[in-house]
């Protein structure tokens, strides 16, 4: 779309397989850790697949290939020549719980803006990856706070509250369908609504 992109940052949490797999070709599947970012816990990821499809020329049947001996164990890496590639696209960085809640508490100090704690990871990972600090470095946020009250607590921060245009949002009348578990049913509900 034209914008000048330098550089793309991976940001993660402790479970951190993107980051091994990124900054040091390791592809390990370790037990999944309950953290403060819960949305970045997991441990596989299918955007990471739709990447590794075009690191691997598209070839379905070669990625097929690595998925299955990344899955079973056989393998833990990239091939050399494809991680290579990856890391021209990417950076990578870790930040564990302790130091996300110190960048929300900083950040909440020193600017007045209140962080969720997937957004404070990106800032952290935007920047300790900086290359280029020329460049204005854009951290995507992903939540408002006050879906992960625990995390802003723990920084030392007040209970998240919802901004005052969705105050009553819990109070709000639901309005939804029942739909049968059939597909046609659910294409004709929506071809009919979607005006």
């Amino acid at each position: 779309m034209g914008l000048p992109i330098k550089q793309l940052v991976v940001a993660t949490n402790a479970n951190d397989i993107l980051h091994r797999c990124i900054s040091a070709n390791h592809y390990v599947k370790n037990d999944l850790v309950k953290t403060l970012s819960p949305s970045m816990d997991i441990m596989v990821s299918s955007n990471f697949e739709r990447l590794l499809f075009d690191l691997y020329d598209r070839n379905g049947e070669e990625l097929a290939a690595l998925i299955a001996d990344l899955n079973s164990g056989k393998a833990e890496s990239l091939a050399t020549t494809r991680w290579q590639q990856a890391r021209t696209i990417f950076a990578s960085h870790k930040v564990d719980d302790d130091l996300t809640c110190e960048v929300i508490k900083q950040v909440a100090e020193e600017h007045n803006y209140l962080l969720d704690p997937h957004s404070a990871i990106g800032v952290e990972a935007g920047r300790a990856c900086n290359e280029h600090p020329e460049v204005p470095m854009i951290t995507l946020a992903t939540a408002h706070p006050v879906k992960f009250p625990e995390a802003v607590i723990k920084a030392g921060q007040d209970r998240p509250q919802l901004p005052r245009h969705l105050s009553d949002l819990l109070e709000r009348p639901e309005d939804y369908a029942v739909l049968p578990n059939d597909l046609a049913a659910v294409q004709d509900y929506i071809a009919k609504h979607s005006h």
